[in-house]
């Protein structure tokens, strides 16, 4: 078995925007998915894992694209473990369509988690370090890795929305693509007539769940970049609790 997955994928019609070419949303979901069928085939997937109480949530995921698939195209996402450590391991992502028309890469940072503790756990203690018989290390993703997404008392409050069941994954929290979905919504249609979304950024820092209001605060930061930081709120006392940062730079 290849120590890089390669799996085929098709940009829905109903998977698609106004502008007929794939939503962010969905081609973030199509990584998950084939990072997910990638472990799962090597032993380290979450259909084992969950046997033995542990779970792999995602800490941070940055997409970059030169184009989105179109609708009907066919394409493929390329997946590879590039690094592993004791509680995180890198995840890198190409697109690729059946043309070898390159359409972008993505960048993963994944934790593996006890579910019953909601602690990070050892993931060389998963068949014996199985894990590091799958790094590859000379396979180029030649996208930055993104740094801390930075907030300043600039940022203007956006909305709050409420979550509800559609919200959650497997997990029991707020899904991970549903965050990339809410701040994207940021932005109306009329914005996205005239940009597309060049780099996408997100960074987990606490979980959310069901019945969880997130409000959203958004600061522009640079030529069409924008910086989005996401709260839950604590019933009990109100405090603002911050649940995700987002970076979302787009192109004219």
């Amino acid at each position: 078995m290849d120590k890089v997955g390669i799996y085929e994928f098709m940009a829905e019609p109903f998977h698609c925007d106004f502008s007929q070419r794939l939503f962010m949303g969905h081609l973030g979901n199509h990584m998950l998915n084939a990072a997910d069928f990638h472990s799962t085939d090597r032993g380290f997937g979450m259909r084992y894992l969950m046997t033995i109480n542990r779970s792999w949530v995602l800490s941070r995921l940055a997409i970059e694209m030169e184009e989105m698939p179109k609708m009907y195209t066919k394409f493929s996402v390329e997946t590879w473990v590039e690094s592993a450590m004791r509680y995180f391991t890198s995840r890198n992502f190409r697109v690729v369509g059946q043309d070898s028309k390159v359409y972008g890469y993505g960048r993963s940072i994944w934790a593996m988690i006890d579910t019953e503790s909601r602690q990070p756990t050892d993931i060389f203690s998963i068949d014996n370090g199985a894990i590091n018989n799958w790094i590859v290390k000379d396979k180029d993703c030649p996208i930055d890795k993104g740094g801390r997404v930075k907030m300043d008392d600039s940022a203007e409050f956006v909305r709050t929305i409420d979550t509800y069941y559609n919200d959650v994954d497997i997990n029991g929290h707020i899904n991970s693509v549903k965050y990339i979905e809410h701040v994207l919504d940021l932005w109306d249609q009329q914005w996205y007539s005239a940009h597309q979304i060049k780099r996408f950024e997100i960074a987990y820092v606490a979980e959310a769940h069901a019945g969880d209001k997130l409000s959203f605060y958004r600061c522009l930061t640079g030529d069409h970049e924008y910086h989005v930081r996401i709260v839950k709120h604590d019933t009990a006392t109100g405090e603002e609790i911050e649940a995700c940062r987002s970076r979302v730079v787009f192109s004219v």
